[in-house]
């Protein structure tokens, strides 16, 4: 039965894999290059054609549905393909004409599995297989491996002839069930509890010298976040809308002040934050900031060390591109954000 998902679902193309198989593969690369918004040079269109041709081969008598160019909501995390069959959601990342598999690539694969287990409310009690796909190297006869405490495998290498036997293997070894895959499509942005608490205690021990800088004291810091605090107790007490602004020179701590109030309220129910800027160089640099610091943490305590992705993952959920918050918003504008609370820093770049 075909499957109409309406607008607002974050891929450049949708469909039931019954549909994409008949569908014509210059017709969906037309609506592919449409999707993307922007001028799309030959080797993006020779990727995509193979990529078609790829999938068509191996999505050919399995039920459930496909999304090319999955964006992860919020994060900017685009996959290349996205497979949905019973109760299984198999992420795939395309590396077309690459003749090895490499930590890179692997690692990349396996990041987009975990930004759809902690971030996508659909897809957090669901198992997911992530898939790397070297076009042209000679994958091993597909095993998946036993899946990590959160329900994510360890990605399985494929190649162009062996990425459906991975799928099959994949389809075998989910549990019963069937994923709604209109109900995924549309699934909001939502951090799971797991990554809430770990982001809170990462945070909390926190000592990168690029955000504790400041030239205000530690007393006028504690001053500013108890009083915007206070604000935003009493406009939830009251079911009111409070709209603040915290100035100072530079240096001054406000994006500290920002940061120590989205993480303080973190797992609140009653006044969920988000710290979003609209200098994307400045959250590049507060991640990167604080992952370096956890690993370096992490290298000094010694024994075992997470990768930096897995890390990475904590640091999301409360430093985030105003950009891709407007843009998730502008995708289902009946949908209130997550949040309750939004803090704009650099706002006016926004």
């Amino acid at each position: 039965m075909d499957v109409e998902f309406g607008r607002g679902v974050p891929a450049y193309y949708a469909a039931t894999i019954a549909q994409f198989l008949v569908e014509d593969v210059h017709a969906i690369l037309g609506r592919l290059a449409t999707a993307s918004g922007q001028s799309v040079e030959g080797l993006q269109l020779t990727a995509w054609k193979r990529q078609l041709g790829i999938l068509k081969n191996a999505l050919a008598g399995i039920d459930g549905s496909l999304f090319l160019e999955f964006d992860v909501p919020r994060l900017g995390s685009r996959i290349d393909g996205v497979v949905l069959s019973g109760s299984a959601i198999i992420p795939i990342e395309f590396k077309v004409g690459e003749k090895s598999f490499t930590a890179d690539a692997r690692n990349q694969a396996w990041d987009y599995a975990l930004d759809l287990k902690n971030f996508h409310a659909a897809s957090a009690a669901a198992p997911i297989f992530p898939v790397l796909c070297a076009t042209d190297a000679d994958a091993p006869a597909p095993s998946w491996n036993s899946p990590f405490r959160d329900g994510v495998y360890p990605p399985l290498y494929a190649d162009a002839d062996t990425l459906r036997d991975a799928c099959l293997a994949a389809l075998k070894t989910a549990p019963s069930g069937a994923l709604d895959a209109t109900a995924w499509a549309h699934a909001p942005y939502r951090p799971t509890p797991t990554i809430i608490e770990a982001a809170k205690a990462l945070y909390s021990r926190h000592s990168v010298e690029a955000i504790a800088r400041s030239d205000a004291g530690a007393r006028n810091l504690n001053q500013t976040t108890q009083a915007v605090r206070a604000i935003i107790e009493q406009a939830r007490r009251n079911r009111e809308k409070a709209i603040v602004f915290v100035t100072g020179v530079p240096g001054a701590g406000k994006t500290l002040v920002g940061l120590n109030i989205a993480t303080g309220q973190l797992d609140d129910e009653g006044a969920r934050a988000v710290f979003l800027s609209g200098n994307g160089p400045l959250v590049s640099v507060l991640r990167a900031a604080l992952v370096m610091d956890e690993v370096g943490r992490q290298r000094r305590a010694g024994g075992e060390r997470e990768r930096k992705g897995v890390i990475e993952q904590r640091v999301k959920p409360f430093v985030q591109n105003v950009h891709h918050f407007r843009d998730d918003g502008l995708r289902d504008m009946q949908r209130a954000p997550h949040e309750h609370v939004a803090l704009f820093d650099e706002a006016q770049r926004a």
